[in-house]
């Protein structure tokens, strides 16, 4: 466990981290470490206060993403719960260097692409998206990735994609270090508009 702030660091000699609570509701945390932070709960009120914000949080933040008005990288717990509330997902798996043809339909609430990766020794990972020309448009630093991962699930904006036209971009991951950036994978995805429509850049 580690301090999330100074604020929790006054109320709790030792706070649960915001991502472990996050990870205990949506049940991504070994039976161990679940174990761990119900007992630590049960006698924290501090900690108990703060998991109820991460639920408030984490059920604001759903209600965006099963809405496709979010551009993120989530997790396998995180998509099969949306699934369990009835959510279309729509997923391309896509190895490193490789590339895609997809799109998307009107009932589909969230398309995500798998990104093939190796994670090992990576101490920080950004996701840049690219033009077909390999311009950077967007960067996210420091994503949430997980130690043993294979793959960097991403989520591009379902409503984004409805509107757009036929358009390919490219998705890079980049690892991130004292020693400057070296690329753990690049993902091309040829989108094709299936949509009635001619599609337009929201």
């Amino acid at each position: 466990m580690t301090i999330l702030d100074d604020e929790a660091a006054e109320n709790c000699s030792t706070p649960i981290a915001g991502a472990a609570l996050s990870d205990y509701w949506i049940a991504a945390l070994s039976r161990s470490e679940e174990e761990t932070v119900e007992a630590h709960l049960l006698a924290c009120d501090s900690c108990s206060t703060r998991l109820r914000e991460v639920i408030d949080l984490a059920e604001g933040l759903r209600a965006l993403a099963q809405e496709g008005r979010l551009r993120l990288v989530v997790s396998d717990a995180f998509l099969r719960r949306l699934e369990q509330d009835g959510a279309t997902v729509r997923q391309y798996a896509v190895p490193a260097g490789g590339s895609v043809n997809c799109t998307v339909s009107a009932e589909d609430n969230l398309v995500v692409g798998r990104l093939a990766t190796d994670l090992l020794n990576a101490q920080r990972v950004d996701l840049s998206i690219c033009d077909e020309r390999g311009i950077e448009r967007f960067r996210r630093p420091d994503i949430p990735v997980r130690a043993g991962s294979s793959d960097v699930i991403f989520h591009e904006t379902t409503a984004f994609l409805k509107a757009a036209p036929t358009f390919t971009m490219v998705v890079r991951l980049v690892a991130v270090d004292a020693a400057g950036e070296r690329p753990l994978g690049e993902y091309t995805f040829i989108h094709t508009r299936t949509l009635p429509g001619p599609g337009a850049w929201l």
